[in-house]
């Protein structure tokens, strides 16, 4: 992702900074195991020594990279010219105990595993701040009537504060996948070359893993299994669509025809270079761009759970890409999504109009009940309201006067409703007397 859409937060957490720290820490923590556990030859002193002298720097990793081509060589070396460089001459470097019995994919697997608890724990808390939001706005929302649409199309009142209550469902659904998610990451592995602890015991992976607060993958084949990042990936791609769901709702009513809702337009802003008068819906077209590219990187990350053998290294360059994008681009959606859905700018006047356009129209299915309620069939009565309904749907869409729904079914001599039966049913609020289980279900949601 390009900088300005990067989180100085997220984009840390992807840095090679932030990545050599934690393989430092990795290194570390297992010259303190192997002084604890005293099978090797390394001492407490040795290893306070090494914690203490214990640094890298990057651009000399980057030189010494180059010539080694081998990323976890070219760090181990430049952090073992730190531990020595004050070492009196003919005295033994502690640096030979760094990554003992270790191979590349213990250092690598466990650090990646812990940046990905990094940024999971950042859209967790994202997650968790626009599902307050949505909550909050259902309820400051939840008397205000709009038309419903099925397939584009008018269809029953409802209020809008239950858009916002659904989004909260699934944002907290979305958060529970989460929180899972990182459970199955929050794993290391430090068992060498295939997994057999042919050259390490395995006390140093639970030191280090307990340490850096992750489990221990139960049988690693030198790599951690690649299910569990799948696995997050598809609930990042699944919180990606819930964010483009969400968008895609706000794009569709701010449109002119319909301009219910409207994202903030800033002070200074400008719509268009070529017409003055465009406030169009930019972040939230954004959002859902973006979410194409985190669903397409899930797919990149199933892709990875088959590797040759025990291992191969097929993942390791396009997770690199595309793991570090998926957070990035999502951090990005969920952040735009809470400025504009804390400050969605809603025209409850224009939903009385859109409501209304139809005339009468969406009412149809109260009308359709009420007379088969006077002891008509329901075939009877879908024909009455069906035909009287088309006459005032072809009004509509040649903008021509002509009767509402009401007056036309008052004057069917085959309507078996009464005037004051149709006044009850041509009522936005006759089809809302129940809301109020939503709402009393909405109060029990949490997103602690």
């Amino acid at each position: 992702m390009i900088d300005r859409y990067t989180r100085p937060e997220m984009g840390h957490i992807f840095s090679l900074e932030n990545k050599y720290a934690i393989w430092q820490e990795i290194e570390v923590l297992a010259c303190e195991a192997h002084a604890e556990m005293g099978k090797i030859g390394i001492t407490r002193e040795e290893a306070a020594w090494i914690r203490d002298h214990a640094k890298f720097d990057r651009a000399e990793v980057d030189e010494i990279e180059a010539v080694t081509n081998h990323d976890v060589i070219a760090f181990l070396t430049n952090m073992g010219s730190y531990i020595d460089a004050e070492v009196p001459e003919g005295e033994p470097k502690p640096s030979r105990w760094v990554h003992y019995g270790m191979t590349s994919s213990d250092l690598g697997d466990t650090a990646l595993c812990y940046q990905l608890v990094q940024a999971t724990d950042i859209i967790i808390e994202d997650v968790r701040r626009l599902g307050e939001i949505c909550r909050r706005r259902a309820f400051e929302e939840r008397d205000t009537v709009c038309v419903g649409r099925t397939h584009g199309i008018h269809a029953e009142p409802m209020t809008f504060g239950m858009k916002f209550g659904s989004w909260a469902w699934e944002l907290r659904r979305d958060l529970d996948r989460l929180l899972d998610a990182r459970e199955g990451t929050a794993c290391g592995a430090i068992s060498g070359a295939v997994g057999t602890y042919s050259s390490i015991d395995p006390f140093i992976e639970q030191y280090v893993c307990e340490h850096m607060g992750l489990g221990s993958d139960p049988l690693s084949t030198q790599v951690i299994s690649r299910d569990h990042h799948a696995y997050l990936a598809g609930v990042l791609a699944t919180t990606a669509a819930t964010c483009e769901r969400i968008a895609l709702e706000v794009r569709n009513h701010q449109k002119t025809d319909t301009l219910e809702a409207e994202e903030p337009f800033r002070k200074g802003q400008k719509g268009s270079s070529a017409m003055p008068h465009k406030r169009n819906p930019i972040t939230v077209e954004k959002v859902c761009g973006l979410s194409r590219v985190v669903k397409a990187n899930a797919q990149v990350a199933f892709d990875n759970v088959a590797l040759w053998h025990e291992r191969d290294i097929s993942h390791s360059s396009n997770e690199r890409v595309a793991l570090a994008d998926s957070f990035i681009a999502l951090d990005h959606m969920l952040h735009c999504l809470i400025r504009i859905i804390d400050g969605l700018v809603l025209y409850p006047a224009r939903m009385k109009a859109n409501l209304e356009s139809t005339r009468g129209l969406i009412y149809s299915s109260k009308v359709l009940l009420a007379l088969v309620d006077t002891g008509i069939t329901r075939e009877e009565a879908y024909a009455i309201v069906q035909r009287n309904s088309m006459q005032v749907w072809d009004d509509v869409q040649q903008a021509r006067e002509g009767a509402d729904l009401r007056t036309r079914l008052e004057a069917d001599p085959d309507c078996t409703l009464t005037s004051e039966q149709l006044d009850a049913i041509f009522d936005p609020w006759s089809f809302l007397g129940r809301i109020d289980v939503v709402f009393d279900r909405l109060e029990q949601l949490s997103f602690e």
